[in-house]
């Protein structure tokens, strides 16, 4: 195609062993040609572009280097993985990543051989690694074999707890294992901690290393003769010239920073380690994201996502929005509630903008707090702040969250602490899949004592719910929105409190009502006018709250109608679990009442548009419609008269 760049080396590559036949001259060339590749696939597909830009070279120096898919290379998070997707067996469908049926977005068993082990949360990829290091010399059997095991991990990525205690452990079982740090200064934000700046330290003290001198930081991996001056050198070295002694106090030899743009320093460095390495080796490169692309390399998140867009001027062809995303919602009404209360404080995990905190941050900066990708922390900080007297929203994804789950139920929940957590991304999320739907929340929180659950039906109503958290001092409060864009209802001057475990009416109908829970209910209102066309008038009701239930509202709906259907957008356990419990408790199930509940499928849904998402899932209009008919014996009638 005309549009296609000129890939004549990247053109001969079927799979990574094809790339030994290269020079390391034109493996440089390679490199060129499959960062033009991956900025061509993204500009026609969207997705995370900036993070495989900044890790082109150090793609096809694994896949030049190591035996892959013998050699295990595991990325950690995935969103790097689009070079390495190009160069194993893939290339063909690079324009269909994010798309229904096409190639997930991340790493993934499923798709193939080159991909060991399936990631799209950060942090998992040196315990991963280190499973596969141990599986190898216990005498575990693949269908590639097992040889080495390679983790690349991101800067922002080894902030969070769990990397340090796989490195722990790495260190203490001494096994073979290579990490390679990639450290480009920026996770999707840009990184906080101690440990950024412990790694800005290594390499602005220093000079760049020729291999050499970086070797020096491994002194096992030289020849035998060089080892006592190597020694020596890096006694004096130390804390100078060689960092790293904080990998090295965990057991890892340590060799760099090197730059990871530069092939001729990647290549001989990578074939020292397969050749030498003894125990678990770390190698810190230094990476840009973004690199050599300069729309990406300007953009203030250098191009971590991104929608489709024009390759010469990097223009992203986005859809005008009719109504604001929840997110922004969100941001703007927390904004408005903290004008109001100095005790309001927020808390993020590495993700300002897309929890958008970047609002609040800008406004109250000494009020803000991104933690790092630590949510564990991050859950236990704010109970802690709320202990200590402030009002704090813990703003995350809803998959996310899930990483710090027991911090909500041992230091949150069970110490009745108020701890607003405001959960982003709920419900089906569309081109990252299954590992970003927000799926499990309602039954992970509505199940926990003293909790109270809050999903918003429309962006107006998650104003109220933002204002309704605020003034919430009993206990641990959590509401729900999706990704996306609201229904563009009239949004209010500013949010209401709710009363507690209160739903309200939406329209009065006869014989079956219909209790939504959530964003379903613009489905739920399209559903009964196609109802009303047939003669049916469902009655339609807004939960708001899963946790505590409207009792009151439940009860008179099975009073009042031959049928009750609950819908919400989260897996089985949830809100319809809970309606059921309470009917069942109160006897309602005795007299003859009918009850659905639709709740997302018992399986993990593949990417798709949200919309065909929920077709999948049985959850849109047309579907609603149907269980109405079904409930009510409608569909059976006309079945029998065919």
């Amino acid at each position: 195609m005309p549009d296609r760049p000129h890939t004549p080396l990247l053109d001969q590559v079927t799979r990574p062993a094809d790339l030994k036949r290269f020079s390391d001259a034109q493996l440089t060339q390679l490199a060129s040609e499959l960062r033009a590749e991956t900025v061509s696939a993204v500009s026609v597909t969207g997705g995370h572009l900036g993070a495989g830009l900044g890790v082109v070279e150090l793609t096809v120096a694994l896949h030049a280097v190591f035996d892959t898919p013998r050699d295990k290379v595991i990325w950690d998070v995935g969103h790097q993985c689009y070079p390495h997707k190009i160069l194993t067996e893939r290339r063909d469908r690079i324009r269909t990543l994010r798309a229904k049926d096409g190639l997930s977005g991340f790493t993934k068993r499923s798709e193939s051989p080159y991909d060991p082990f399936g990631a799209a949360h950060s942090s998992t990829s040196i315990s991963a690694a280190l499973g596969f290091a141990v599986a190898r010399d216990l005498g575990g059997v693949t269908p590639e074999g097992l040889g080495d095991a390679i983790a690349v991990i991101g800067d922002g990525s080894m902030s969070a707890g769990m990397a340090f205690e796989a490195m722990n452990n790495a260190g203490h079982l001494k096994k073979r294992l290579i990490v390679i740090l990639n450290d480009n200064e920026m996770s999707i934000a840009p990184p906080t901690g101690a440990l950024s700046t412990y790694l800005s330290r290594l390499y602005t003290e220093a000079p760049f290393h020729e291999l050499k001198a970086a070797a020096k930081g491994a002194v096992s991996l030289l020849p035998e003769p060089f080892r006592e001056g190597a020694k020596r050198a890096k006694e004096m070295l130390k804390g100078m010239a060689v960092g790293g002694t904080l990998f090295e106090e965990l057991g890892f030899s340590y060799i760099g920073p090197i730059d990871g743009h530069d092939l001729s320093q990647l290549l001989p460095v990578l074939r020292t380690i397969k050749a030498r390495a003894t125990g678990p080796i770390l190698l810190h490169v230094l990476t840009k994201k973004g690199k050599g692309y300069a729309p990406a390399e300007r953009a203030r998140d250098r191009g971590h996502a991104t929608a489709k867009f024009d390759v010469v001027t990097g223009k992203q062809h986005k859809a005008p929005s009719n109504a604001p995303s929840y997110t922004s919602v969100f941001g703007k009404a927390l904004v408005d509630q903290a004008a109001r209360d100095d005790k309001i404080v927020a808390v993020t995990a590495a993700m300002p903008d897309g929890t958008g905190l970047n609002l609040f941050a800008e406004r109250y900066p000494s009020r803000c707090f991104d933690v790092g990708i630590a949510e564990q922390h991050g859950v236990t900080f704010s109970a802690a702040l709320a202990a200590g007297g402030m009002k704090p929203f813990c703003a995350m994804y809803s998959t996310f969250l899930q990483r710090g789950y027991d911090q909500v139920v041992h230091d949150v929940a069970i110490q009745r602490l108020p701890v607003r957590f405001a959960i982003d991304r709920a419900g089906l999320v569309g081109a990252d899949g299954a590992t970003h739907a927000g799926s499990f929340d309602i039954a992970y929180m509505a199940n926990l004592p003293g909790m109270v659950v809050m999903a918003a039906a429309d962006e107006a109503e998650l104003v109220h719910m933002v204002a309704t958290a605020a003034a919430h001092d009993d206990g641990p409060i959590a509401f729900r929105y999706p990704r996306g864009e609201g229904v563009g209802v009239e949004m209010p001057e500013q949010g209401e409190v709710l009363e507690i475990g209160k739903g309200r009416m939406i329209q009065q109908g006869a014989r079956v009502a219909i209790l939504s829970f959530g964003t379903r209910l613009a489905e739920v209102q399209k559903a009964a006018e196609a109802l009303a066309a047939k003669g049916i008038t469902p009655t339609i009701a807004d939960a708001r709250f899963a946790k505590p239930l409207d009792r009151d509202l439940i009860l008179q709906l099975a009073h009042d109608h031959e049928a009750l259907i609950t819908i919400e957008e989260g897996a089985v356990g949830g809100f319809g679990s809970h309606v059921a419990q309470l009917l069942s408790d109160e006897g309602v199930f005795d007299h003859g009442l009918k009850f659905r509940s639709m709740v997302l499928p018992d399986t993990f849904i593949d990417q798709s548009s949200p919309e065909d998402m929920y077709t999948t899932a049985a959850m849109n209009a047309p579907q609603i419609e149907a269980k109405v008919l079904e409930v009510l014996g409608v569909a059976k009638i006309g079945e029998k008269r065919a």
